[in-house]
């Protein structure tokens, strides 16, 4: 079987071939998902390649399965992140869903340092945030060939 029996379609930015049934990721912002310009990314690492030139306030990659065959439709495996450029985990049904931030110190710290007050919500939405955040950092680090995170993993974060 040659390589583009295989080949769905290729990356956008390294033109590697991503395979019937595979894993890739697609921007968030509209004019870059669309059918005219169709980009897909075959890793994070791709995707954050596109984004100085695509100049988005709030981009995001959202994490596809490629078609199993040439009439089979791509399946989407998560929805976008809330913003900012990370990848949302593909298995959230075996991953902890409750909240990861400390509501008291969260409300004692908007409370200081700006008097108002805070609605329990947000520990939901913040919840979410911290999980794209580190999803992006483990996928940093598994790029690198660790299975430990890092703190250098999250220097995203520096770039702005």
């Amino acid at each position: 079987m040659n390589t583009t029996d295989t080949t769905w379609k290729k990356c956008t930015i390294c033109k590697k071939s991503i395979s019937f049934g595979a894993r890739y990721y697609v921007c968030n912002v509209s004019t870059c998902n669309g059918e005219r310009t169709g980009y897909v990314f075959c890793s994070v690492p791709c995707f954050d390649a596109h984004l100085p030139g695509a100049r988005h306030r709030d981009a995001g990659a959202i994490e596809k399965m490629a078609p199993k065959s040439a009439d089979a439709p791509s399946r989407i495996l998560v929805r976008p992140p809330l913003s900012g450029p990370a990848v949302v985990s593909a298995n959230k049904s075996q991953t902890p869903q409750e909240v990861l931030i400390i509501a008291s110190r969260l409300k004692e710290y908007i409370q200081a340092r700006s008097e108002f007050n805070t609605s329990a919500s947000v520990m939901d939405v913040l919840s979410d945030h911290v999980r794209i955040l580190c999803d992006r950092a483990i996928d940093q680090a598994r790029a690198e060939g660790r299975k430990t995170v890092l703190d250098r993993d999250f220097d995203f974060l520096k770039k702005g």
